[in-house]
């Protein structure tokens, strides 16, 4: 059973993104996936800073995360966009994920995962903009980025009063990109 970490690009309790990683996460399940859902406001750390990685190290946070990481073969990946790029937090989270550790090769924790990317906005477009940069930072530090992604526009009416997502045609979608995360995660991982 391919195991799968899941998270959303935002730490706001209301998160669009939040709720579509939720939603993603059951269907991973439902696919065959063993899913790890996490909320990086539970992982706070401070801005990547080289000299304060120096004299401290790397933050307590940061390497839980690089741990769990290592642990699964896929991310299901929720990504906010803010003005049309990546989140801070998402950034500073891979920024510090990224860094070596001793007795690792380098990029342990991202080397031939396979992502699968979401991302959930009030505008027209769902965050698209914000999904090619986070494309492009994970491909080059070794992650099997699958080619479809779903960006959901117009977010604050996509959601019913349960967070489920009211068009059914986009459910499917959704469905439809996990389970290929879900079944590519597990060929790659053989």
């Amino acid at each position: 059973m391919p195991r799968i970490l899941a998270f959303a690009g935002s730490t706001r309790e209301g998160s669009f993104n939040k709720k579509l990683v939720g939603i993603a996460a059951k269907m991973a399940v439902e696919a065959g996936g063993e899913v790890t859902l996490i909320d990086l406001r539970d992982f706070s750390m401070p801005v990547y800073d080289g000299d304060l990685e120096e004299a401290q190290g790397s933050p307590e946070n940061a390497t839980k995360l690089y741990e769990l990481m290592k642990e699964h073969q896929g991310l299901l990946l929720s990504c906010p966009e803010y003005n049309s790029s990546i989140t801070a937090v998402l950034k500073n989270t891979i920024d510090w994920v990224s860094r070596p550790r001793d007795g690792d090769a380098p990029l342990a924790a991202f080397t031939d995962k396979v992502a699968a990317l979401f991302s959930a906005s009030p505008g027209g477009l769902g965050g698209l903009r914000g999904l090619t940069h986070v494309r492009a930072i994970l491909g080059n530090i070794g992650v099997v980025v699958l080619p479809n992604q779903i960006a959901v526009s117009r977010a604050s009416d996509a959601f019913d009063a349960a967070g489920s997502l009211i068009d059914s045609d986009l459910s499917k979608k959704v469905e439809n990109l996990v389970t290929n995360l879900v079944e590519t995660t597990r060929k790659l991982s053989q």
